[in-house]
């Protein structure tokens, strides 16, 4: 793949850098009508490279504009701000403006990235590590019609997912709660006879220290309106949610990891089925999250009213 073209502006302003911006798209004839929105990532510098990837992958489905901002410290960088603008090439079909800012700078990033927001299009608020405790209320969150968090490697997820719960406003996502799509969609699946097959209970088995799997076992008890047993252990290289079982009184239907992305289902009554379920990426978990920019109300229901009831109602967490 060809390398993106990489401009660095050392001790910058916006101004600048919206003027570098206009003169490669009138060297290259490029124009920045078909991109359908900004995503702002807020991150640092370890771990911009993978997530510029991740936004680069999801912007091949959504041409964007994206704007990271790095906080450097001051021992570290000497002025208020460098930047770095990559267009073409593995940054997909989008407009990276990588900013390298001081805490001063960072200390209202809205003001930061104002002028760098596409005009009559969406902003999106990303942030890949640690979202703040309420999204909706920073200043970035105040203008963006969609704040993402990702909950998935946070070192006490439930705690954090209550904060979230507690602080919630219709735009808040958690990239946790799409990485479990598919297993959501399957198991939908089994349940969409018109049948009532007398559910009695469920159990869901995954990672501990993870997010999906309680994700997962929230929605079935928002859902079902049944108890969700959780049994939560170690990690797996299978993935982070090894199996999920609902209980009826004609017998189990069961959605279990057997390999890397295979999983197998049990019905009562019927065969065994082995069925693709591959582990996500970071980056298609994104694409799909920008698929849609209004509210997603059974998230907001999970976190707001299953999840209080799975943690009164669970031992083990």
């Amino acid at each position: 793949m060809a390398a993106p073209v990489i401009i660095p502006l050392p001790n910058t302003t916006t101004s600048k850098i919206l003027r570098v911006l206009q003169q490669a798209r009138d060297e290259s004839g490029a124009v920045a009508l078909g991109r359908v929105l900004t995503l702002v990532i807020t991150t640092n510098e370890d771990k911009s490279e993978k997530v510029i990837a991740a936004a680069n992958e999801a912007s091949r489905e959504h041409p964007m504009r994206i704007v990271v901002i790095n906080n450097v410290s001051d021992a570290t960088q000497t002025v208020p701000l460098n930047a770095e603008v990559r267009l073409g090439g593995d940054a997909g079909a989008s407009e990276v403006i990588i900013l390298n800012a001081s805490d001063a700078l960072t200390a209202d990033p809205q003001s930061l990235v104002n002028g760098l927001l596409l005009p009559d299009t969406a902003m999106v608020a990303w942030w890949p590590d640690a979202a703040p405790p309420r999204m909706s209320e920073t200043s970035l969150g105040e203008v963006a019609s969609h704040r993402i968090a990702d909950t998935i490697n946070a070192s006490n997820p439930v705690e954090l997912l209550r904060i979230l719960a507690d602080a919630y406003v219709p735009g808040d996502v958690d990239l946790g709660w799409t990485r479990i799509t598919q297993w959501r969609a399957l198991l939908a699946a089994t349940l969409d006879s018109g049948v009532d097959l007398g559910i009695v209970g469920a159990r869901v088995g995954g990672a501990l220290d993870n997010s999906a799997p309680i994700l997962l076992a929230a929605w079935l008890r928002t859902e079902l309106g049944v108890p969700v047993e959780l049994e939560l252990k170690g990690k797996s290289d299978l993935g982070n949610i090894l199996y999920a079982e609902i209980v009826t009184t004609a017998g189990s239907i069961v959605l279990e990891r057997t390999e890397t992305g295979f999983a197998r289902l049990a019905q009562p009554g019927q065969p065994d089925h082995v069925i693709s379920l591959p582990l996500r990426g970071l980056g298609d978990c994104l694409a799909e999250e920008l698929r849609r920019l209004d509210p997603d109300v059974v998230f907001g229901r999970v976190l707001t009213v299953g999840l209080p009831l799975l943690v009164s109602e669970s031992p083990l967490i």
